[in-house]
């Protein structure tokens, strides 16, 4: 265990084996952090914070601090964070603005430069969320999701497995899983994301139908629920089964289709 001479740890810390603290770094009682961790300069973890194995916590992040909900009332909650995860440089991640509840960020995931996640985030494994992308309250991202520069989601909207949202994109609807926004817009779908269903080892074969279930989706005139019976009448892939339980579960709606040539 290395531990700079000016860090402050406090006494009710739990730091695991082999763990680095950097410079003029803050550790608050009741933080728990795993094997392997490295935690930069200037890094601030406030209580009822959790930290997996093998994390890297780059310089001014700043984890567990309280949320910025009005009806916050200074009750215990948590931020929780799994293994092998990269938190770079002035991220900010906020507790839970209930009892009990949490913020919780899974395994492998990448939160680049000053990307924020607002109270009762939650985070699956293996999402990267780039540089100045804001999550408020609420906010689910499915696994393997991509959330691209400056990019805003609105209080309980979710973000579907596989999903991409390019740059500058808003929304307050849900995506659905596989797909992928259009930059500087709201609540727009304009395609699949193919290249990260590619990475995640999705066939080609399930990429088609995919493919065919967008359309119907989102290309045939129909309304959501129309949609929704004839995907379900028409496939029998587990794939097309996933994106309509996400689009039934949806209390928000999802984003409408804008063709990717067509200027609004």
């Amino acid at each position: 265990m290395t531990i700079h001479s000016t860090a402050v740890i406090e006494a009710g810390a739990e730091l695991g084996k082999n763990v680095t603290i950097g410079a003029f770094s803050y550790i608050d009682h009741n933080v728990q952090i795993g094997d392997d961790c490295d935690i930069g300069s200037h890094v601030t973890i406030l209580r009822y914070t959790s930290i997996g194995k093998g994390c890297r916590v780059h310089a001014g992040a700043v984890l567990g601090d309280l949320p910025q909900d009005l009806a916050f009332r200074n009750t215990e909650s948590y931020v929780r964070i799994g293994n092998n995860c990269v938190i770079r440089e002035g991220v900010t991640i906020h507790r839970g603005t209930k009892l009990g509840t949490v913020t919780s960020v899974g395994n492998d995931c990448l939160l680049m430069a000053f990307s924020h996640l607002a109270h009762n985030v939650k985070v699956e494994n293996k999402v990267i969320i780039a540089n100045g992308a804001l999550l408020a309250g609420y906010v689910e991202v499915g696994a393997q999701a991509f959330i691209s520069g400056n990019c805003l989601v609105h209080q309980f909207a979710r973000i579907g497995r596989l999903a991409m949202m390019s740059g500058g994109s808003a929304v307050h609807k849900d995506v659905p899983p596989f797909c992928t926004t259009r930059s500087v817009t709201l609540n727009k779908v304009m395609a699949l994301n193919v290249v990260g269903m590619q990475r995640a080892g999705i066939s080609s074969e399930n990429r088609l139908i995919l493919k065919r279930a967008f359309k119907i989706l989102y290309q045939s005139n129909l309304t959501v629920p129309q949609a929704l019976v004839k995907l379900e009448e028409e496939f029998t892939s587990e794939l097309v089964r996933e994106m309509c339980e996400f689009i039934k579960s949806s209390q928000r709606g999802i984003c409408t289709f804008v063709n990717k040539g067509k200027e609004e």
